[in-house]
Parts: structure tokens; sequence; C-alpha cells
């Protein structure tokens, strides 16, 4: 099995339009299968108003699909503070997601800072 209970993951949900919301979900894995993944973390819905991502506050348990392209899943490191993921532009206006402490991932190919 590719992802086991306890990894945690960085998840983007591709947009098939340009109208469509931007989403992401961070979390860590309760149960896997061959093909999907039950995770209980935060979701991150991008705001126009703001011209960034904010999180929900309520811990949500979502499932993916593990065999649908439209899923892009990062696994993050097992020490990686969830609580704490937010998102930043670097100096080179680059939008990176992080908990600040563990791990940086840049996701300026999914969402660029206008």
């Amino acid at each position: 099995m590719l992802l086991s209970k306890g990894d945690k993951i960085f998840v983007v949900a591709r947009r098939l339009f340009p109208e469509d919301l931007r989403r992401h979900f961070v979390g860590e894995v309760v149960e896997a299968s061959e093909t999907t993944v039950k995770v209980r973390g935060f979701a991150f819905i991008y705001d126009d108003v703001q011209s960034d991502f904010v999180r929900r506050e309520d811990i949500r348990t979502r499932i993916f699909s593990l065999t649908d392209v439209g899923n892009i899943i990062n696994v993050l490191p097992s020490d990686a503070i969830l609580r704490e993921v937010q998102y930043m532009v670097d100096n080179q206006n680059q939008r990176i997601v992080s908990d600040g402490k563990t791990f940086k991932i840049n996701v300026s190919e999914f969402s660029a800072r206008m």
C-alpha cells in the first residue's frame, strides 16, 4: 500500500474550469486502501478578496481517491505540525505552504499570486 495510517499528506484538488474553487487539504491518514484514503485534517479554500488560501477552522474527515488524476497528493514528513500549516509568499514571489518548522512546498504552479 502506498499510504498507511498515520501518514501526513497535502492534497491539491485540480480545477477543471477557471471558476472552480481552489481547494487544498492537509491531514493525517486514518485509513487507507489500494484506491482510497480517509484523511482527518484541515481544508483550505482560496479567497479571491484576500488573494490567499484561508483555512477552515473545523477539523474535517475526507475521503480521497488515489486513482483520480484530479488529486495531487504530496506526502509530508511524519513530524509535520498540521495545525501550524499556512500559506506564505517567499522573497521570490512564490507561494509556499509550510508548518514553519519541518517542511516547505512550493505550490506556485497551482496558485501563483497575481
